[in-house]
């Protein structure tokens, strides 16, 4: 808590507990950030998605890989000098089980530790000053299709994590560990049981309303939840005054919504844990019945502002669904959920009349129902495409302006379910997608400023690709992100005038940061291309099929960018 405090210092993946992704250094203005340059670089030595972004504490900067997964200790003294390395060894069979290429989100600090949660689902704890491991401790099964991929977020005396691999059939869950000593806490998955979901049928709430018992049974056929997806690979924020950690569920498997009838819940939905006990105190289910894979794991970023002329504790989600929700993070009530791309179409509106039946729930265009057309029928014109109109790159939020600063994709596809049987450790997927720009469109991407009380676009940037990068809103007026080509650039964040841009040597998926060292304000990314949307380049893909539809969509990517692990630091001239 004191740590993140300090702007200086970059503590923990999401910079503060609330997942503003807001940096309060404000040497870097509008009026001086063209003068911005390179200050120095780094080459992680490793190709693939670089997702993510370093952490700086004091004088040392730790800066991860995706597979296999290595971290480096850097010096910031001495421009990124190697002060320890960390490579495990894994076996190498995890990456066919990586879905959307091999990518890590990042390390998180506490206790005087470095904690990574590898791709084979080794969480691992190392120490700080030497890199030296302190504990290691394995939380899933590779065999069975789990894989690790996000970022581990360190509370009090634990440390938690996710897993991937809903595309394997892998049932979702999410685990707190001892920061001490690497025990299981407690873990609580995403369906089945309740005691297993660790909800609580008559305290746990769903827009104001107690779940009741076996709420995620009663919404699966037969015993399909022991394969049902909802992993937890995305971001986690988290209150101290409520003592509540917020994440999302992924989508449901397979993605052929014929072999699951149901809501599948708690699939697509956004969890309020106590950050002890790990007990739900509400749920909120964005897309029930999920026919799009859209994912619900994007980050939730919990800001105070006004609505209706009344103080609220707010968390704000921009959901794959392309719907913008905002809500009142002591209670789940649902206060805005609106479009945050115009092109979305798959559903009219969520429905916002507190008395109907549908209360909540996304109103569904038949014609784009992936479930109502039913298997081996190719819906067209879905929009978004199943990687969302946001996917993992997280957002971020200035309180000095009160806007939201988004990454977007503006893409669309077409969706064929097919008739899908589960192996342990095989694809579970059961679709066939293709992936392109909305009609009348040339652009797959947008950065958006976004106001979450009225639910509207403030203003929007189009970009030829989709914005893979996160975002970095900073108390300077200065927002910056990343593009696929490789562009890092700075806008101001009142208007979204372009101030800075600069192309680094790779594509950019990474998460951009700032902290201070020397009196100076530095920001820094790492690039590296890859991701979901990069997976044609990263993997070596042809087939416009593969990568789960993604491939054929960004195939001209090739013209702009290559491989390449590299972290670009930027400062403005001492003079």
């Amino acid at each position: 808590m004191k740590l993140q405090a300090n702007p200086a210092n970059v503590i923990m993946p999401t910079i503060t507990y609330d997942n503003q992704r807001y940096s309060a250094l404000d040497q870097i203005t509008p009026e001086n950030a063209g003068r911005l340059q390179v200050a120095w670089s780094f080459s992680t030595g490793v190709l693939r998605g670089h997702e993510g972004g370093p952490l700086v504490l004091g004088d040392v900067m730790y800066v991860h890989t995706p597979f296999p997964n290595i971290v480096y200790a850097l010096d910031l003294n001495n421009d990124g000098k190697i002060l320890w390395k960390y490579e495990p060894k894994q076996d190498p069979n995890v990456i066919p089980i990586m879905c959307c290429d091999t990518v890590n989100r990042g390390v998180a600090y506490g206790d005087g530790k470095i904690f990574l949660h590898q791709a084979d689902t080794g969480l691992v704890a190392l120490d700080a000053k030497t890199g030296k491991v302190a504990w290691s401790v394995k939380t899933g099964d590779p065999g069975q299709g789990e894989t690790g991929t996000s970022a581990p977020i360190v509370i009090k005396d634990k440390v938690y994590v996710g897993v991937s691999g809903g595309e394997f059939g892998v049932r979702g869950w999410f685990a707190a560990y001892s920061v001490a000593d690497g025990r299981q806490v407690w873990r609580a998955f995403s369906v089945g049981p309740d005691k297993e979901v660790m909800i609580d049928p008559q305290k746990t709430t769903q827009l104001g309303k107690p779940i009741g018992a076996d709420s995620s049974l009663k919404s699966w056929e037969g015993d399909q939840w022991k394969i049902g997806g909802g992993t937890t690979w995305g971001w986690h924020a988290y209150d101290p005054e409520l003592n509540l950690i917020y994440y999302g569920t992924g989508n449901p498997s397979t993605w052929n919504p014929r072999q699951r009838p149901g809501d599948n819940k708690w699939s697509m939905t956004i969890f309020a844990r106590d950050a002890d006990t790990g007990m739900a105190k509400w749920v909120y289910q964005m897309t029930p019945h999920d026919e799009w894979d859209f994912d619900g794991v994007n980050e939730m970023i919990l800001a105070d502002q006004e609505i209706n002329g009344r103080p609220r504790k707010l968390l704000v989600h921009f959901d794959r669904n392309g719907f913008a929700y905002t809500l009142d993070r002591i209670n789940g009530e649902l206060l805005v959920a609106e479009k945050y791309d115009p092109a979305v179409n798959w559903a009219t509106k969520v429905d916002m009349d507190r008395n109907s039946p549908t209360y909540g729930r996304p109103l569904v265009v038949p014609k784009y129902s992936t479930a109502q057309n039913g298997e081996d029928t190719n819906t067209t014109g879905i929009c978004p495409a199943a990687l969302g109109t946001k996917d993992q790159q997280p957002a971020a939020y200035s309180p000095v302006t009160g806007l939201f600063y988004v990454p977007t994709n503006h893409v669309c596809m077409d969706y064929e379910p097919f008739r899908v049987a589960y192996t342990a450790g095989q694809p579970y997927v059961g679709a066939t997608l293709s992936m392109y720009p909305p009609p009348g469109s040339s652009n797959m991407g947008n950065f958006i400023a976004w106001d979450a009380r009225a639910g509207k676009i403030v203003w929007s940037l189009p970009e030829p690709f989709s914005v893979w990068s996160g975002a970095l809103a900073t108390k300077g007026g200065v927002v910056f992100y990343g593009t696929l080509e490789g562009y890092l650039k700075a806008v101001d964040a009142s208007t979204g005038k372009e101030l800075y841009r600069f192309k680094t040597p790779s594509g950019i998926i990474g998460n951009v940061i700032s902290y201070e060292h020397g009196g100076r304000q530095y920001v820094a990314v790492l690039s590296g291309v890859g991701g979901w949307a990069g997976i044609g380049l990263a993997a070596g893909l042809t087939d416009p099929h593969a990568g789960l539809g993604a491939v054929g969509g960004y195939a001209s990517l090739n013209n702009f960018t290559a491989l390449g692990g590299t972290l670009t630091v930027f400062r403005l001239p001492a003079n």
